[in-house]
């Protein structure tokens, strides 16, 4: 079956982030091509000096203006997989469902959207079609972010690809990474008040932020479980020795805001706090690294798109709590809503699957969707 056997080249190509995407993008160029749709690289360097490409294939009339009425999503780069998981790069079958690296995220996807265009007769297209290929979305969307900054595409109505169990996703929360810094003075741990600890600052600080997050468990969104926006600090080094009084302290800390909610809601009271500890102890110097703030996104529940693809797969339309490039297409006008084969919970493990089945019905379901909108 052709389906398969794209998934089986796309899962054969090693695309981690951390590679460059040429290979993956050479592919789908040349298979895009073939199908009879203009296509454009966006070539960038990344923070490594590693090429990564962008690559949009376009058809139907008035394609050339990036102007489109739908848009197909899918990212091109994986996370790392186990050296001991030897089958990684080859799609095996078994039990209804095929395994391998990519194969739920988001591979599979992409090999559903390039079928669903096969059968269909480009030439008689109404509307124009985009099909939009990404790099680096896994360390933090950054070739959507280019993508929608650089404004290469206008699109009315898109579908990005995520392993939803296809269910269409028409909100999102975001994601938002901070790095704070705590510096105080060393002394002898005998003599503690000649120095002034990083590490209780920090804990001080934490507390706060503990409390930050109760404050904004009274501003939700009634379509997300938790409604609100969600903290967490995931990593904590302090101190270099059991009888130093540590003057260094640094801590992770991430959040999800809530469409609707900016990112800076949280900043705004963060930096409150840390200026009430700066003026508790002069002391003490606190620096904020805001490495990450990517809002969330919100499509209508009564969107066409969204009536569309909860008809097309008989799931009520739901929302997710993890990030996606729907925000980015929704910088560039579009109502986007996210939806692929595979369950998320499958994603980013090792024995990564997607049922034969879902994948099956996401080509009939992206095939009646480009029906509905471009002709």
């Amino acid at each position: 079956m052709k389906l398969k056997e794209t998934l089986a080249d796309l899962v054969a190509i090693d695309s981690v982030s951390a590679r460059a995407n040429g290979p993956v993008i050479d592919y789908l160029e040349t298979h895009c091509a073939s199908l009879g749709f203009s296509v454009q690289r966006f070539p960038y360097t990344d923070d490594n000096g590693i090429e990564k490409i962008n690559l949009m294939a376009a058809a139907g009339p008035d394609s050339t203006n990036s102007k489109v009425e739908l848009a197909l999503v899918g990212h091109t780069d994986t996370v790392p997989y186990d050296p001991n998981w030897t089958e990684a790069l080859k799609l095996t079958e078994r039990d209804g469902k095929l395994f391998g690296r990519g194969a739920c995220d988001t591979k599979a996807f992409i090999a559903a959207a390039l079928t669903s265009v096969e059968s269909l007769d480009l030439k008689n297209l109404r509307r124009p079609l985009a099909l939009l290929f990404t790099a680096d979305e896994e360390i933090g969307l950054i070739g959507a972010k280019r993508f929608a900054d650089e404004r290469r595409m206008q699109a009315r109505f898109a579908i990005v690809g995520e392993p939803t169990s296809l269910r269409p996703m028409r909100a999102g929360k975001g994601y938002c990474l901070a790095e704070i810094t705590v510096k105080g003075r060393e002394a002898h741990s005998a003599y503690p008040s000649l120095g002034t600890s990083a590490v209780f600052a920090a804990a001080r600080l934490l507390a706060r932020i503990e409390n930050i997050a109760k404050k904004l468990e009274s501003e939700t969104h009634p379509d997300f479980d938790p409604p609100y926006t969600t903290l967490n600090v995931g990593v904590v080094h302090g101190g270099t020795a059991k009888n130093v009084v540590p003057g260094l302290c640094k801590f992770t800390l991430e959040w999800r805001p809530i469409p609707g909610q900016k990112p800076e809601r949280l900043l705004d009271l963060l930096h409150a706090a840390i200026a009430e500890e700066t003026a508790r102890d002069a002391n003490l110097v606190f620096a904020l690294d805001a490495a990450r703030a990517d809002q969330g996104f919100e499509t209508s529940a009564n969107s066409e798109l969204v009536k569309l693809l909860e008809g097309l797969t008989g799931n009520s339309a739901g929302t997710v709590a993890f990030g996606t490039e729907a925000a980015q297409l929704a910088e560039l006008g579009a109502e986007a809503v996210v939806l692929g084969p595979g369950n998320i919970r499958e994603a980013h493990r090792t024995g990564e699957f997607v049922p034969i089945s879902e994948l099956e019905a996401c080509v009939t379901v992206l095939r009646q969707a480009i029906e509905k909108f471009c002709y």
